[in-house]
């Protein structure tokens, strides 16, 4: 799985520690009291921010801790491959199927072009580099990932946040908490979003009536391209390292090496025959 796009913030809990029992919700104080708790207490706070009670009941009931996250979090190691080694592994693999997606897809790619100002090479780029074009979108329960985190100490109220709206999108009606499988931090669908970037960029653009980033090649795209515009592209500009809209690739990830391999598959796909 390529690295998180998530920032590696640390959430400091001490002061939650310090705290007599019961002069802080279970919630508020990451990692105190049971799992089990603390999901009580999420669960409530979900429903007084305005979260049905059906989407609190049938996203949140029976989940578990799964140590296996938190053990994955806490073990991750600083990136540290160069450029050259990390879009040579990455690129060459998947240019001939990268290529062929842009013929399979031309038509619409075409069309978010001309809704969002994103090339398709830049989607098609992203998308390979992300889940090898949908092939591998992760299988841990995004919820479960998600809940195990918010409880964590590490980084718990960022994660609390992309909980909060793992449930909006069930509540929305996106998804069914069965559906929600991805990344072990959370990122969900074909170029793995974040729940508050699904909730925020995700666009039906097949018109079937759903937002669908986990099985829909159109809705998969077009997002992806949203989440761009929304983050600064500029038609029409470069996106190589320099250009304009390089900045806006190191918004999708935080690796200047990412950013790079993202803009260097393009170009490539952007000269393939």
């Amino acid at each position: 799985m390529p690295p998180s796009r998530l920032l590696a913030s640390l959430v400091m809990c001490a002061a939650f520690a310090a705290m007599p029992l019961g002069t802080a919700r279970a919630a508020a104080a990451c990692g105190s009291g049971s799992f089990d708790a603390w999901l009580t207490d999420f669960k409530a706070e979900a429903t007084a921010k305005g979260i049905s009670a059906a989407a609190v009941s049938t996203g949140l009931n029976g989940v578990t801790l799964d140590q296996s996250v938190i053990t994955r979090d806490h073990s991750q190691k600083v990136f540290s491959q160069t450029f050259e080694e990390f879009s040579g592994r990455m690129i060459p693999p998947r240019l001939t199927r990268g290529s062929n997606m842009m013929k399979q897809y031309g038509s619409v790619l075409s069309r978010i072009e001309e809704a969002y100002g994103v090339p398709g090479e830049v989607l098609v780029a992203i998308w390979g580099l992300e889940t090898d074009f949908g092939v591998n979108i992760g299988k841990f329960p995004t919820i479960r990932a998600l809940a195990t985190l918010a409880y964590d100490c590490r980084r718990a109220d960022e994660f609390r946040a992309e909980l909060m709206d793992a449930l909006r999108i069930v509540e929305r009606g996106d998804l069914a908490p069965a559906e929600m499988r991805g990344a072990w931090a959370g990122e969900i669908g074909q170029t793995q979003f974040m729940p508050s970037s699904w909730l925020k960029f995700a666009v039906d653009f097949d018109g079937n009536g759903r937002r669908d980033l986990m099985r829909s090649a159109p809705d998969v795209l077009a997002s992806t391209a949203n989440y761009l515009k929304g983050h600064g592209w500029q038609r029409g500009k470069d996106w190589e390292p320099g250009g304009p809209n390089f900045a806006v690739l190191q918004q999708w990830n935080k690796s200047d090496v990412y950013a790079r391999t993202i803009a260097a598959f393009a170009t490539q796909l952007s000269h393939a025959p």
